[in-house]
Protein backbone atom coordinates (compact mmCIF):
# COMPACT_ATOMS: atom_id res chain seq x y z
CA UNK A 1 0.00 0.00 0.00
CA UNK A 2 1.31 3.71 -1.13
CA UNK A 3 -1.73 5.25 0.55
CA UNK A 4 -2.42 6.15 4.05
CA UNK A 5 -5.24 4.59 5.23
CA UNK A 6 -8.30 5.83 7.55
CA UNK A 7 -8.96 3.45 10.27
CA UNK A 8 -12.61 3.27 9.95
CA UNK A 9 -16.15 4.84 10.10
CA UNK A 10 -18.91 5.22 12.33
CA UNK A 11 -22.70 5.78 12.30
CA UNK A 12 -25.36 5.91 14.69
CA UNK A 13 -29.46 7.03 14.74
CA UNK A 14 -31.78 7.42 17.22
CA UNK A 15 -35.70 6.93 17.32
CA UNK A 16 -36.12 6.23 13.82
CA UNK A 17 -38.24 2.77 12.67
CA UNK A 18 -35.86 2.59 9.32
CA UNK A 19 -32.88 2.77 11.72
CA UNK A 20 -31.23 -0.13 10.50
CA UNK A 21 -31.44 1.21 6.44
CA UNK A 22 -30.53 4.29 7.64
CA UNK A 23 -27.80 3.03 8.92
CA UNK A 24 -26.52 1.43 5.91
CA UNK A 25 -27.18 4.10 3.57
CA UNK A 26 -24.76 6.29 6.17
CA UNK A 27 -22.09 3.10 6.00
CA UNK A 28 -22.43 3.30 2.38
CA UNK A 29 -21.55 7.38 2.33
CA UNK A 30 -18.60 6.45 4.40
CA UNK A 31 -17.55 3.69 2.51
CA UNK A 32 -14.11 5.68 1.68
CA UNK A 33 -13.13 5.01 5.34
CA UNK A 34 -12.87 1.25 5.26
CA UNK A 35 -13.73 -1.71 3.15
CA UNK A 36 -12.67 -4.65 4.78
CA UNK A 37 -15.98 -4.78 7.45
CA UNK A 38 -18.81 -3.58 8.25
CA UNK A 39 -21.48 -4.36 10.98
CA UNK A 40 -24.88 -2.59 12.21
CA UNK A 41 -26.15 -3.33 15.60
CA UNK A 42 -29.92 -2.39 16.51
CA UNK A 43 -32.19 -2.01 19.81
CA UNK A 44 -35.90 -2.82 19.39
CA UNK A 45 -36.96 -1.63 23.17
CA UNK A 46 -35.95 -5.05 24.44
CA UNK A 47 -33.42 -6.90 22.57
CA UNK A 48 -30.26 -6.15 20.97
CA UNK A 49 -29.53 -7.24 17.18
CA UNK A 50 -26.12 -7.74 15.52
CA UNK A 51 -24.97 -8.47 12.11
CA UNK A 52 -21.52 -7.99 11.27
CA UNK A 53 -19.71 -9.09 7.53
CA UNK A 54 -16.46 -9.29 5.81
CA UNK A 55 -16.30 -6.68 2.92
CA UNK A 56 -18.39 -3.73 1.61
CA UNK A 57 -21.79 -2.49 2.73
CA UNK A 58 -23.80 -2.75 -0.37
CA UNK A 59 -22.17 -6.47 -0.61
CA UNK A 60 -23.62 -6.83 2.51
CA UNK A 61 -26.63 -5.01 3.38
CA UNK A 62 -28.93 -3.86 0.70
CA UNK A 63 -31.95 -6.63 0.51
CA UNK A 64 -34.65 -6.86 2.69
CA UNK A 65 -33.80 -10.16 4.52
CA UNK A 66 -31.13 -8.44 6.66
CA UNK A 67 -33.03 -5.77 7.80
CA UNK A 68 -35.69 -8.11 9.21
CA UNK A 69 -33.31 -9.53 11.41
CA UNK A 70 -32.13 -5.86 12.82
CA UNK A 71 -35.20 -4.59 14.12
CA UNK A 72 -35.82 -1.33 16.28
CA UNK A 73 -35.68 2.08 16.01
CA UNK A 74 -31.94 2.91 17.65
CA UNK A 75 -28.85 1.71 15.87
CA UNK A 76 -25.10 2.23 15.37
CA UNK A 77 -22.50 0.91 12.57
CA UNK A 78 -19.30 0.50 11.48
CA UNK A 79 -16.59 0.62 8.69
CA UNK A 80 -13.66 -1.23 9.65
CA UNK A 81 -9.91 -1.24 7.35
CA UNK A 82 -7.26 -3.34 9.05
CA UNK A 83 -3.93 -4.01 7.77
CA UNK A 84 -3.23 -7.73 6.22
CA UNK A 85 -3.92 -10.50 8.31
CA UNK A 86 -5.88 -8.72 10.82
CA UNK A 87 -9.45 -9.02 9.01
CA UNK A 88 -10.97 -11.56 11.22
CA UNK A 89 -14.86 -11.47 11.22
CA UNK A 90 -14.28 -11.38 15.02
CA UNK A 91 -13.29 -8.01 14.52
CA UNK A 92 -16.09 -6.26 12.77
CA UNK A 93 -17.57 -3.50 14.49
CA UNK A 94 -20.04 -2.75 16.16
CA UNK A 95 -18.86 -5.29 19.22
CA UNK A 96 -21.74 -6.10 22.00
CA UNK A 97 -21.60 -7.30 25.25
CA UNK A 98 -24.22 -8.21 28.16
CA UNK A 99 -22.93 -6.17 30.94
CA UNK A 100 -24.31 -5.75 34.83
CA UNK A 101 -25.65 -2.81 33.59
CA UNK A 102 -27.17 -4.25 30.30
CA UNK A 103 -26.34 -4.15 27.02
CA UNK A 104 -23.37 -2.51 25.88
CA UNK A 105 -22.90 -2.31 21.72
CA UNK A 106 -20.10 0.04 20.33
CA UNK A 107 -18.41 1.27 17.31
CA UNK A 108 -14.88 3.17 17.59
CA UNK A 109 -12.71 5.06 14.87
CA UNK A 110 -9.28 5.71 15.50
CA UNK A 111 -6.81 4.29 17.66
CA UNK A 112 -5.66 3.98 21.67
CA UNK A 113 -2.11 4.79 21.90
CA UNK A 114 -1.97 2.71 25.36
CA UNK A 115 -3.89 0.19 24.35
CA UNK A 116 -1.08 -2.80 24.75
CA UNK A 117 -0.48 -1.60 28.36
CA UNK A 118 -4.00 -1.56 29.53
CA UNK A 119 -4.60 -5.20 27.72
CA UNK A 120 -1.71 -6.45 29.78
CA UNK A 121 -2.96 -5.22 32.61
CA UNK A 122 -6.67 -6.28 32.12
CA UNK A 123 -5.50 -9.86 31.05
CA UNK A 124 -3.09 -9.65 34.46
CA UNK A 125 -6.73 -9.36 36.45
CA UNK A 126 -8.46 -11.50 34.94
CA UNK A 127 -10.10 -10.40 31.78
CA UNK A 128 -10.18 -12.49 29.01
CA UNK A 129 -10.43 -11.17 25.22
CA UNK A 130 -11.58 -12.20 22.31
CA UNK A 131 -10.75 -10.07 19.64
CA UNK A 132 -7.15 -8.14 19.03
CA UNK A 133 -9.04 -5.14 18.62
CA UNK A 134 -8.33 -1.98 20.63
CA UNK A 135 -11.74 -1.10 20.84
CA UNK A 136 -12.17 -4.46 23.26
CA UNK A 137 -10.20 -2.97 26.03
CA UNK A 138 -12.52 0.04 26.16
CA UNK A 139 -15.56 -3.00 26.41
CA UNK A 140 -13.51 -4.49 29.57
CA UNK A 141 -13.04 -1.26 31.25
CA UNK A 142 -16.28 0.22 31.28
CA UNK A 143 -17.50 -3.61 32.46
CA UNK A 144 -14.44 -3.52 35.01
CA UNK A 145 -15.26 -0.12 36.61
CA UNK A 146 -16.45 0.00 39.88
CA UNK A 147 -19.34 2.99 39.31
CA UNK A 148 -23.01 2.32 39.62
CA UNK A 149 -24.26 4.39 36.68
CA UNK A 150 -23.14 3.24 33.16
CA UNK A 151 -22.80 6.82 31.83
CA UNK A 152 -20.21 6.80 34.81
CA UNK A 153 -18.75 3.46 33.91
CA UNK A 154 -17.46 4.68 30.81
CA UNK A 155 -16.20 8.27 32.12
CA UNK A 156 -14.60 6.08 34.47
CA UNK A 157 -12.75 4.18 31.77
CA UNK A 158 -12.46 7.22 29.46
CA UNK A 159 -9.90 8.56 31.75
CA UNK A 160 -7.83 5.53 31.60
CA UNK A 161 -7.65 5.38 27.74
CA UNK A 162 -5.51 7.61 25.59
CA UNK A 163 -4.90 8.52 21.38
CA UNK A 164 -7.41 9.68 19.13
CA UNK A 165 -10.97 8.10 19.19
CA UNK A 166 -14.42 9.14 18.05
CA UNK A 167 -17.13 6.50 19.72
CA UNK A 168 -20.66 5.73 19.33
CA UNK A 169 -22.52 3.55 21.80
CA UNK A 170 -25.71 2.03 21.90
CA UNK A 171 -27.01 1.36 25.21
CA UNK A 172 -30.58 0.71 26.34
CA UNK A 173 -32.53 3.57 25.35
CA UNK A 174 -29.67 5.73 24.80
CA UNK A 175 -27.54 6.93 21.98
CA UNK A 176 -23.94 8.07 22.94
CA UNK A 177 -21.21 10.09 20.93
CA UNK A 178 -17.57 10.63 22.31
CA UNK A 179 -14.86 12.42 20.81
CA UNK A 180 -11.90 12.64 22.28
CA UNK A 181 -9.99 15.40 24.32
CA UNK A 182 -8.01 16.59 21.67
CA UNK A 183 -10.28 16.04 18.88
CA UNK A 184 -8.34 14.23 17.03
CA UNK A 185 -11.19 12.14 15.03
CA UNK A 186 -14.28 13.12 13.50
CA UNK A 187 -17.66 13.15 14.95
CA UNK A 188 -20.78 15.21 13.80
CA UNK A 189 -24.15 15.33 15.10
CA UNK A 190 -27.19 15.63 12.42
CA UNK A 191 -31.03 15.77 12.53
CA UNK A 192 -33.47 13.83 10.01
CA UNK A 193 -37.23 14.89 11.85
CA UNK A 194 -37.42 14.05 14.68
CA UNK A 195 -34.20 11.62 14.92
CA UNK A 196 -30.45 12.79 16.13
CA UNK A 197 -27.93 10.75 13.95
CA UNK A 198 -23.96 10.96 14.95
CA UNK A 199 -21.48 10.36 11.75
CA UNK A 200 -17.69 10.30 10.91
CA UNK A 201 -18.72 12.77 8.53
CA UNK A 202 -21.22 14.89 6.92
CA UNK A 203 -21.54 13.21 4.12
CA UNK A 204 -23.29 10.43 5.85
CA UNK A 205 -26.15 12.96 6.44
CA UNK A 206 -26.35 14.30 2.69
CA UNK A 207 -27.32 10.63 1.81
CA UNK A 208 -30.43 10.17 4.29
CA UNK A 209 -31.32 13.70 3.84
CA UNK A 210 -30.39 14.99 7.61
CA UNK A 211 -29.47 18.37 8.78
CA UNK A 212 -26.20 19.24 9.80
CA UNK A 213 -26.11 20.63 13.89
CA UNK A 214 -22.90 21.02 14.65
CA UNK A 215 -19.70 19.11 15.88
CA UNK A 216 -19.47 17.00 18.87
CA UNK A 217 -16.39 18.71 20.66
CA UNK A 218 -13.58 18.23 21.35
CA UNK A 219 -13.72 16.07 25.04
CA UNK A 220 -17.53 15.98 24.74
CA UNK A 221 -19.79 13.42 25.44
CA UNK A 222 -23.44 13.72 24.14
CA UNK A 223 -25.92 11.63 25.30
CA UNK A 224 -29.23 11.27 23.54
CA UNK A 225 -32.55 9.36 24.36
CA UNK A 226 -36.17 10.34 24.54
CA UNK A 227 -35.78 13.35 26.22
CA UNK A 228 -33.46 14.65 23.03
CA UNK A 229 -29.34 15.65 23.40
CA UNK A 230 -27.54 16.22 26.64
CA UNK A 231 -23.94 17.00 26.65
CA UNK A 232 -21.32 16.34 28.92
CA UNK A 233 -17.25 17.20 29.63
CA UNK A 234 -15.84 15.79 31.85
CA UNK A 235 -12.43 16.56 30.71
CA UNK A 236 -10.10 19.51 31.84
CA UNK A 237 -11.23 22.15 28.38
CA UNK A 238 -8.41 22.40 26.32
CA UNK A 239 -7.75 23.48 22.61
CA UNK A 240 -8.94 20.84 19.88
CA UNK A 241 -5.83 19.49 17.20
CA UNK A 242 -8.16 17.37 14.66
CA UNK A 243 -5.99 15.59 12.44
CA UNK A 244 -4.65 17.40 9.61
CA UNK A 245 -4.99 14.58 7.55
CA UNK A 246 -9.20 14.80 7.32
CA UNK A 247 -8.37 17.92 5.47
CA UNK A 248 -5.72 16.68 3.49
CA UNK A 249 -6.55 13.14 2.55
CA UNK A 250 -9.41 11.50 4.40
CA UNK A 251 -12.85 13.11 4.27
CA UNK A 252 -14.90 13.32 1.45
CA UNK A 253 -14.90 16.12 -0.81
CA UNK A 254 -17.99 17.19 -0.25
CA UNK A 255 -17.93 16.88 3.95
CA UNK A 256 -18.22 20.01 5.63
CA UNK A 257 -16.09 20.77 8.29
CA UNK A 258 -15.71 23.98 10.37
CA UNK A 259 -18.11 25.35 8.01
CA UNK A 260 -16.42 25.06 4.74
CA UNK A 261 -16.03 21.69 2.28
CA UNK A 262 -12.82 19.48 2.36
CA UNK A 263 -13.18 19.85 -1.53
CA UNK A 264 -12.03 23.76 -0.95
CA UNK A 265 -9.37 23.32 1.61
CA UNK A 266 -8.14 20.68 -1.04
CA UNK A 267 -8.23 23.75 -3.70
CA UNK A 268 -6.36 26.14 -1.20
CA UNK A 269 -3.48 23.73 -0.49
CA UNK A 270 -3.12 23.49 -4.55
CA UNK A 271 -2.99 27.11 -4.68
CA UNK A 272 -0.52 27.74 -2.28
CA UNK A 273 1.49 24.87 -3.32
CA UNK A 274 1.27 27.00 -6.70
CA UNK A 275 2.33 29.66 -4.84
CA UNK A 276 5.77 28.15 -3.85
CA UNK A 277 6.61 25.90 -6.11
CA UNK A 278 5.48 26.84 -9.79
CA UNK A 279 7.72 25.99 -12.73
CA UNK A 280 6.77 26.12 -16.36
CA UNK A 281 5.41 23.26 -17.72
CA UNK A 282 2.86 22.20 -20.54
CA UNK A 283 0.59 20.33 -18.81
CA UNK A 284 -0.88 20.25 -14.77
CA UNK A 285 -1.85 16.79 -14.55
CA UNK A 286 -3.50 15.32 -11.34
CA UNK A 287 -2.95 11.70 -10.13
CA UNK A 288 -6.53 10.77 -9.82
CA UNK A 289 -8.46 10.72 -8.10
CA UNK A 290 -6.74 12.21 -4.67
CA UNK A 291 -4.53 14.63 -6.44
CA UNK A 292 -7.36 16.29 -8.26
CA UNK A 293 -8.82 18.86 -5.74
CA UNK A 294 -5.42 20.23 -5.42
CA UNK A 295 -4.47 20.77 -9.10
CA UNK A 296 -7.50 22.49 -9.63
CA UNK A 297 -6.58 25.50 -7.16
CA UNK A 298 -3.12 25.30 -8.44
CA UNK A 299 -4.37 25.43 -12.05
CA UNK A 300 -6.35 28.25 -11.28
CA UNK A 301 -3.48 29.95 -9.30
CA UNK A 302 -1.14 29.92 -12.59
CA UNK A 303 -4.43 30.81 -15.07
CA UNK A 304 -4.43 27.28 -16.24
CA UNK A 305 -6.70 24.58 -17.01
CA UNK A 306 -6.38 20.93 -15.43
CA UNK A 307 -5.76 17.96 -18.25
CA UNK A 308 -6.42 14.23 -17.61
CA UNK A 309 -3.36 12.60 -18.29
CA UNK A 310 -3.91 9.85 -15.99
CA UNK A 311 -7.49 7.98 -16.31
CA UNK A 312 -8.45 5.86 -13.73
CA UNK A 313 -9.72 2.64 -13.90
CA UNK A 314 -12.70 2.62 -10.81
CA UNK A 315 -14.16 -0.69 -10.88
CA UNK A 316 -10.99 -2.08 -9.78
CA UNK A 317 -11.44 -2.79 -5.74
CA UNK A 318 -9.56 -4.65 -3.52
CA UNK A 319 -11.41 -8.15 -4.59
CA UNK A 320 -9.94 -8.05 -7.73
CA UNK A 321 -8.78 -11.41 -8.56
CA UNK A 322 -4.60 -11.03 -9.33
CA UNK A 323 -3.90 -15.04 -9.96
CA UNK A 324 -0.77 -14.99 -11.26
CA UNK A 325 2.95 -13.23 -10.88
CA UNK A 326 2.51 -12.14 -14.27
CA UNK A 327 -1.10 -10.44 -13.73
CA UNK A 328 0.61 -9.05 -10.50
CA UNK A 329 3.38 -7.45 -12.13
CA UNK A 330 0.99 -5.20 -14.11
CA UNK A 331 0.53 -3.29 -10.35
CA UNK A 332 -0.83 0.28 -10.66
CA UNK A 333 -1.66 -0.21 -14.14
CA UNK A 334 -5.01 -2.03 -13.24
CA UNK A 335 -6.47 1.10 -11.52
CA UNK A 336 -4.51 3.53 -13.67
CA UNK A 337 -3.56 4.11 -17.98
CA UNK A 338 -1.71 6.71 -19.47
CA UNK A 339 -4.16 8.97 -21.80
CA UNK A 340 -1.06 8.95 -24.29
CA UNK A 341 -1.92 11.04 -27.00
CA UNK A 342 -2.06 14.31 -24.53
CA UNK A 343 1.06 13.60 -22.83
CA UNK A 344 3.59 12.61 -25.70
CA UNK A 345 6.52 14.84 -25.89
CA UNK A 346 4.75 16.98 -23.45
CA UNK A 347 6.38 18.58 -19.51
CA UNK A 348 4.14 17.74 -16.90
CA UNK A 349 3.45 18.56 -14.00
CA UNK A 350 1.79 15.81 -11.72
CA UNK A 351 0.16 16.93 -8.77
CA UNK A 352 -0.81 14.75 -5.77
CA UNK A 353 -1.95 15.46 -2.30
CA UNK A 354 0.56 12.71 -0.42
CA UNK A 355 3.84 10.96 -0.77
CA UNK A 356 3.74 7.92 1.56
CA UNK A 357 6.19 5.17 0.58
CA UNK A 358 7.07 6.79 -2.79
CA UNK A 359 6.47 3.03 -4.93
CA UNK A 360 3.09 4.12 -6.99
CA UNK A 361 4.95 7.13 -7.94
CA UNK A 362 7.49 5.60 -9.32
CA UNK A 363 5.49 3.83 -11.34
CA UNK A 364 3.31 6.80 -12.65
CA UNK A 365 5.94 8.57 -13.43
CA UNK A 366 7.30 5.59 -15.18
CA UNK A 367 4.47 5.26 -17.40
CA UNK A 368 4.20 8.65 -18.25
CA UNK A 369 7.63 8.82 -19.76
CA UNK A 370 7.02 5.59 -21.90
CA UNK A 371 4.13 7.58 -22.77
CA UNK A 372 6.33 9.92 -24.69
CA UNK A 373 6.52 12.29 -21.61
CA UNK A 374 9.73 14.80 -22.18
CA UNK A 375 9.78 16.08 -18.39
CA UNK A 376 7.81 14.95 -15.32
CA UNK A 377 7.92 17.51 -12.26
CA UNK A 378 6.10 16.19 -9.70
CA UNK A 379 4.16 18.48 -6.87
CA UNK A 380 2.79 17.15 -3.51
CA UNK A 381 0.10 18.93 -1.98
CA UNK A 382 1.23 18.49 1.92
CA UNK A 383 4.62 18.51 3.72
CA UNK A 384 6.38 15.49 3.79
CA UNK A 385 5.61 12.60 5.61
CA UNK A 386 8.66 11.70 7.82
CA UNK A 387 6.69 10.40 11.23
CA UNK A 388 4.31 7.36 11.63
CA UNK A 389 0.86 7.77 13.18
CA UNK A 390 -0.54 6.05 16.72
CA UNK A 391 -4.18 7.56 16.32
CA UNK A 392 -6.00 6.34 13.84
CA UNK A 393 -3.79 6.58 10.58
CA UNK A 394 -2.28 3.69 9.26
CA UNK A 395 1.04 4.94 8.10
CA UNK A 396 3.71 2.25 7.58
CA UNK A 397 6.17 1.97 10.05
CA UNK A 398 9.13 4.85 10.12
CA UNK A 399 11.43 3.11 8.06
CA UNK A 400 9.26 2.40 4.99
CA UNK A 401 8.09 6.18 4.78
CA UNK A 402 10.29 7.93 1.90
CA UNK A 403 10.27 10.98 3.42
CA UNK A 404 12.66 9.37 6.98
CA UNK A 405 15.07 7.68 4.31
CA UNK A 406 15.70 10.46 2.44
CA UNK A 407 16.03 14.11 1.76
CA UNK A 408 14.02 15.48 -1.39
CA UNK A 409 16.68 15.43 -3.64
CA UNK A 410 17.47 11.81 -3.05
CA UNK A 411 13.04 11.26 -3.04
CA UNK A 412 13.42 13.00 -6.42
CA UNK A 413 15.89 10.32 -7.50
CA UNK A 414 14.11 7.35 -6.12
CA UNK A 415 11.01 8.45 -7.89
CA UNK A 416 13.17 9.66 -11.34
CA UNK A 417 10.99 13.07 -11.38
CA UNK A 418 12.47 16.17 -13.23
CA UNK A 419 11.56 17.94 -9.84
CA UNK A 420 9.89 17.27 -6.93
CA UNK A 421 8.64 19.63 -4.78
CA UNK A 422 6.22 20.01 -1.46
CA UNK A 423 3.89 22.33 0.46
CA UNK A 424 5.63 23.56 3.11
CA UNK A 425 4.32 23.08 6.89
CA UNK A 426 3.91 27.25 6.84
CA UNK A 427 2.06 26.79 3.84
CA UNK A 428 -0.58 24.16 4.92
CA UNK A 429 -1.32 26.20 7.90
CA UNK A 430 -1.82 29.62 5.52
CA UNK A 431 -4.04 27.34 3.59
CA UNK A 432 -6.22 26.35 6.75
CA UNK A 433 -6.45 29.69 7.58
CA UNK A 434 -4.09 30.55 9.76
CA UNK A 435 -1.17 33.06 9.64
CA UNK A 436 1.32 30.71 11.09
CA UNK A 437 1.46 27.22 13.20
CA UNK A 438 1.66 28.01 16.75
CA UNK A 439 4.66 26.02 17.59
CA UNK A 440 3.52 26.04 21.40
CA UNK A 441 0.48 24.17 20.53
CA UNK A 442 0.01 23.68 16.82
CA UNK A 443 -3.57 23.94 15.81
CA UNK A 444 -4.13 20.56 14.42
CA UNK A 445 -2.45 17.10 15.15
CA UNK A 446 0.29 16.95 12.29
CA UNK A 447 3.09 14.61 13.99
CA UNK A 448 3.32 13.13 10.76
CA UNK A 449 4.91 16.59 9.24
CA UNK A 450 6.90 17.84 12.46
CA UNK A 451 7.32 14.60 15.41
CA UNK A 452 4.88 16.67 17.53
CA UNK A 453 2.87 14.10 18.98
CA UNK A 454 -0.19 15.43 20.73
CA UNK A 455 -0.09 12.32 23.35
CA UNK A 456 2.67 10.21 24.38
CA UNK A 457 2.44 7.12 22.11
CA UNK A 458 2.82 5.18 25.29
CA UNK A 459 2.76 1.34 23.42
CA UNK A 460 5.30 2.85 21.08
CA UNK A 461 7.59 3.29 23.79
CA UNK A 462 7.36 -0.15 25.79
CA UNK A 463 10.50 -1.65 24.97
CA UNK A 464 8.99 -5.30 24.73
CA UNK A 465 7.34 -3.29 21.59
CA UNK A 466 7.50 -5.68 18.64
CA UNK A 467 6.25 -5.77 15.02
CA UNK A 468 3.48 -8.14 16.37
CA UNK A 469 1.92 -5.20 18.60
CA UNK A 470 2.64 -3.03 15.45
CA UNK A 471 -0.07 -4.84 13.55
CA UNK A 472 -2.51 -5.40 16.51
CA UNK A 473 -2.38 -1.69 17.14
CA UNK A 474 -3.64 -1.44 13.63
CA UNK A 475 -5.67 -4.01 13.31
CA UNK A 476 -8.01 -2.40 15.93
CA UNK A 477 -10.90 -0.30 15.09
Amino acid sequence: MDRLKEECGVFGIFNNKEAAALTALGLHALQHRGQEGCGIVTFDGKVFHAERRLGLVGDNFTKGKIFEKLPGNCSIGHNRYSTSGNNLIKNVQPFFADLHSGGFSIAHNGNLSNALYLRKELVKNGSIFQTTSDTETIVQLVAKSKRNKIIDKIVDALFKIQGGYALAILIDKKLIGIRDPFGIRPLVIGKLDKSYVLASETCAFDIIGAKFIREVENGEIVIIDNDGLKSIKPFPKIKKRPCIFEYIYFSKPDSIIDGISVYEYRKKLGAQLAKETHIDADLIVPVPDSGVPASIGYAEQIGKNIELGIIRNHYVGRTFIEPTQQIRSFGVKLKHNINKSLIKNKTIILIDDSLVRGTTSVKIIKMLYESGAKKVHLRIASPPIKYPDFYGVDTPHQNELLAARFNIEEMRKFINASTLEFLSIEGLYSSMGYKKRNSAYPQFTDHCFTGEYPINPVDSKNKNFNEKQISFMSSKS
